[in-house]
């Protein structure tokens, strides 16, 4: 099922990886408090350790078993069985039973399912992406990621949710969607958004989306994480207080500096210059996938990659935006930086499969040119 990628074609992108080794060093250094007896700093350590690991072992390589049916309904039925069995075995933390605890690790499998359900809208139009202006295609395609929206946002988790309507619906609009059918698309997010308004938010999602409309109404409750962020961001002046010397972060004014507030606790210390900096390096990474989607071996290996930066790239825009004050606080932790370790795996895998894609159509590329040259003798 698995091949390896021959030895003459295993060439390493070494500015993609330098660019995620950056943003995973940038935000180990953010969340460490330089003292021994830092467990944030050490078990974050580890996990990026292991994240570059699994990235280079998934890139080795090519993923042409994806495109059967057979592997990807498994795989796609098994991460709705996991998510599933949350409601009955899973762990509550910050009113989201989102994870498993297994020996003090926390998993949360949600970040798998957006890996998934990119292969699935991958696999199913490839097959279609001709076809692509019939709705039938965008109806169907809509429940293979309302299942999953669904068993997310009940947990509730309205972030991880709002990640994959927006995986699904940039794959739809990569995919070709007909003018007309992008208002039916847009309906459809209306009334889901409304439905879930009514049905699936709990009390303190919605003061989080009221508090996105009018974000100083509430600054002492549910405003108080945004406003505290702002000041941080805006405290960074040009050049940032120095590394370990945030004080909004430090001094516990900005909860979560660790995980979802981590851009502003960076932007403190760094400042304006590094903000920019850390933004250019998410800019390598998204344009070195684009580079990979745009000469890639198929419509299968091209989807994937598209949707691969639909992911990121809506993480980095949510999660900065929330940062910044300008976006809901979502709990949506910012791609290879943030603490944790699901999301760094997943984001990890993804990469990983991304390069070896990548080697694949290298390698279909000097066939294809190979066979046009002795096509003109």
């Amino acid at each position: 099922m698995f091949r390896r990628i021959t030895p003459s074609l295993r060439i390493f992108d070494i500015t993609l990886f330098s660019a995620v080794v950056c943003i995973m060093l940038a935000g180990l250094f953010t969340m460490s408090s330089f003292q021994v007896q830092d467990n944030y700093f050490w078990k974050q350590g580890l996990w990026i350790i292991i994240s570059l690991l699994v990235f280079i072992f998934v890139s080795q390589f090519e993923y042409r078993f994806l495109k059967q049916t057979q592997i990807v309904v498994i795989l796609y039925t098994i991460l709705l069985s996991v998510l599933t069995l949350l409601f009955i075995i899973g762990h509550t933390s910050k009113g989201a039973e989102s994870w498993f605890k297994i020996a003090g690790i926390a998993f949360q499998p949600s970040d798998l399912m957006k890996l998934v359900l990119i292969i699935v809208l991958a696999k199913y139009f490839s097959r279609r992406h001709i076809a692509i202006a019939n709705i039938r295609h965008i109806i169907v395609s809509s429940v293979y990621a309302f299942i999953p929206f669904v068993l997310v946002i009940l947990q509730p988790d309205f972030g991880s949710a709002m990640v994959l309507f927006s995986i699904w619906f940039g794959m739809v609009l990569v995919s070709g969607i007909s003018k007309k059918h992008l208002f039916a698309v847009i309906a459809i997010g209306i009334v889901t958004f409304s439905l879930a308004w009514q049905f699936a938010f709990k009390p303190y999602q919605k003061a989080r989306i009221m508090n996105f409309v009018y974000p100083l109404q509430d600054i002492r409750g549910t405003g108080y994480n945004a406003y505290q962020s702002t000041i941080a961001v805006g405290s960074g002046g040009l050049y940032g207080k120095g590394v370990g010397f945030g004080t909004q972060s430090r001094l516990n004014f900005l909860p979560e500096y660790k995980t979802d507030f981590i851009f502003a606790a960076f932007a403190e210390e760094w400042g304006f210059i590094g903000s920019i900096l850390l933004l250019l390096f998410f800019g390598i990474i998204l344009y070195k996938l684009a580079v990979y989607a745009l000469v890639a071996d198929s419509t299968f290996e091209a989807l994937f990659t598209y949707g691969v930066i639909i992911w990121i790239a809506t993480h980095i825009v949510i999660n900065i935006g929330m940062n910044l004050g300008i976006m809901p606080v979502t709990g949506i932790p910012l791609p290879f930086m943030s603490y944790g370790g699901s999301h760094l795996l997943a984001e990890s895998i993804a990469l990983g499969m991304c390069v070896g894609m990548r080697r694949y159509a290298r390698e279909g590329h000097k066939y294809h040119i190979k066979n046009e040259f002795v096509g003109l003798e």
